[in-house]
């Protein structure tokens, strides 16, 4: 029987969330939302009209009041009128207008559910689950992956968002609390930050992980090695319906034809198509091994939670 209840697909942001969900979303009866948590690139508000001021926004029963109606509108499928006309707000944008709303009724009148793929959504997590009776999938990624991958696009993270936020340095990340404000300062390198990042959200996973038996955690490198396999379980263990065409799709975007690794744009469908067997050491070429020490010291009182020696 196909899953009766939405999906929330998140994890570390480069922990391959935007494949996982992608894929799972072959699935009949879902709908892929991509990333309305996001501050720079979130959808239009016709697909979610909340407003999010700080990366990884912490929501919780404190402070839902200006998140609750529209986020359950997205995972309703009830599109927002209002808010797409404020996103497309030409006649030349009217069409897409129409074919977000045109979707989003067809799948909201066909019983489909919401499969919300966002990583920035990961420490709302708890509360998307209990508030929308969400199934949740976290996908974990090897830290030198995770930093491999902010080094290689130059991504740089506000740390201030975090600060800015007195719940959620209070009930999940005050053991970083020092550390946070030292980096906020400056003067700490795209290496230091990257490794603080997967601390934050590897620490909170740990937790995520004691706490909530069901949900599903699984490591993308475990995803890659054996991708038809992995996904055939992800779907049982959801309650989704696993066909040959999805199995031939699962196989086109991580064939070993495809490039190991690529420069195509974030967000692309080109950026999809890998050799995933081949991508999961990627790592090894863009850091120099001293970086690679460096990373492992620093994060091994967390990532021995996920991670052996012969994962190095």
């Amino acid at each position: 029987m196909p899953s009766r209840k939405p999906i929330l697909v998140s994890g570390s942001h480069r922990s391959g969330t935007t494949w996982v969900g992608r894929m799972l979303a072959e699935a009949p009866g879902l709908l892929y939302i991509h990333e309305p948590f996001n501050v720079t690139d979130a959808p239009s508000r016709g697909v979610c009209n909340a407003r999010f001021d700080h990366w990884f926004t912490y929501i919780t029963r404190r402070n839902e009041a200006a998140f609750y109606e529209p986020i359950r509108n997205t995972v309703r499928l009830k599109y927002d009128l209002a808010g797409g006309l404020q996103t497309y707000g030409s006649l030349k944008m009217t069409g897409e207008l129409l074919r977000e709303y045109a979707c989003f009724m067809k799948h909201r009148l066909g019983g489909s559910k919401a499969l919300l793929k966002d990583p920035i959504a990961f420490f709302s997590a708890e509360w998307l689950a209990e508030r929308f009776d969400m199934n949740v999938l976290m996908v974990i990624r090897h830290p030198a992956a995770f930093v491999s991958s902010i080094k290689k696009l130059n991504w740089r993270h506000p740390l201030p968002h975090f600060l800015a936020q007195p719940d959620l340095m209070r009930e999940r990340l005050h053991p970083f609390e020092d550390e946070i404000k030292d980096h906020a300062a400056g003067g700490r390198d795209l290496i230091d930050e990257a490794v603080l990042l997967w601390k934050l959200i590897h620490h909170t996973m740990i937790q995520y992980r004691a706490a909530h038996t069901n949900w599903i955690f699984v490591r993308h490198e475990d995803l890659s090695r054996d991708p038809i396999a992995g996904y055939q379980e992800l779907y049982h263990r959801l309650g989704l319906e696993f066909s040959a065409r999805i199995q031939q799709v699962i196989k086109r975007y991580s064939a070993p034809a495809n490039p190991g690794d690529t420069d195509a744009p974030v967000g692309s469908e080109e950026i999809l198509m890998r050799n995933s067997a081949s991508n999961i050491w990627n790592w090894k070429s863009r850091l120099t091994a001293s970086e690679i020490e460096r990373i492992r010291r620093a994060v091994q009182d967390i990532s021995s939670a996920f991670y052996a020696d012969e994962d190095w």
